[in-house]
């Protein structure tokens, strides 16, 4: 499967970095997420992180809720009179290599200093155009750049916008690689293994199966809420 292009960058410079990829509809990536995933806010994950060199990894499917509290950036600081949120789903690698926002490896922090990335489809659709609050008749600009922002690990089913849609759940049937959890728990049963570096083979999360994720009871799970740095910046690919 193709890696996405990598034109503007969000950065999270705390412990993640979080990069801006233009939006392909029904495009399957690495995860094999079904095409209509691409409908609801998406994410790909750096590859240390998303657990997989090439393929599905652990990070597939999992759900993200990200808070935008202030620019990070700009004199002065701008603070938002609404601190909006946006919960992610994970379906896509960003492969190590170079010097870029995904280029971290246990030893080698990348461009923001931080060894974790997400990749988010914006803009998009699913994602108001006005995601990302400015004050242009102050600064003179609309793009920030870097915000703070809170972050949660959230439950997909409880949070993400597409985890009522059945179509948008599970994954496409390629053969052989593909895992995308409508709700990965941690789990062998619905969470995916490694593909490059255990050769795991992942549970079934095909299309047809997805919607019986749906009937039964959610489970519980601690919220995990940290303090990290949203930026976004334009960066070559």
């Amino acid at each position: 499967m193709l890696s996405s292009l990598l034109p503007h960058c969000l950065v999270l410079a705390a412990l993640y970095t979080l990069c801006s990829i233009p939006l392909v509809q029904n495009y399957i990536a690495a995860c094999g997420c079904t095409a209509a995933s691409t409908h609801y806010p998406t994410v790909a994950m750096s590859q240390m992180a998303f657990g997989s060199s090439t393929a599905y990894g652990p990070g597939c499917g999992r759900c993200f809720k990200l808070t935008l509290l202030n620019t990070f950036t700009s004199d002065p600081p701008f603070f938002p009179d609404v601190n909006k949120s946006l919960v992610v789903k994970v379906t896509d690698l960003c492969p190590t290599g170079g010097n870029g926002w995904c280029s971290a490896t246990s030893d080698k922090a990348n461009l923001g200093g931080e060894f974790i990335n997400f990749d988010l489809a914006w803009p998009s659709p699913a994602i108001p155009d006005d995601f990302f609050p400015s004050n242009v008749s102050f600064y003179g600009y609309a793009d920030f750049g870097v915000w703070n922002v809170s972050y949660e690990a959230v439950s997909c089913l409880q949070g993400w916008a597409g985890a009522r849609q059945n179509a948008a759940l599970g994954s496409v049937d390629d053969g052989s690689s593909v895992c995308c959890p409508a709700d990965p728990t941690g789990n062998v049963n619905d969470t995916c293994p490694s593909y490059s570096d255990q050769n795991g083979i992942p549970p079934d999360t095909t299309t047809s199966w997805a919607p019986a994720l749906l009937t039964g009871s959610i489970p519980s799970r601690a919220v995990l809420s940290l303090l990290f740095v949203l930026a976004l910046l334009a960066c070559s690919i």
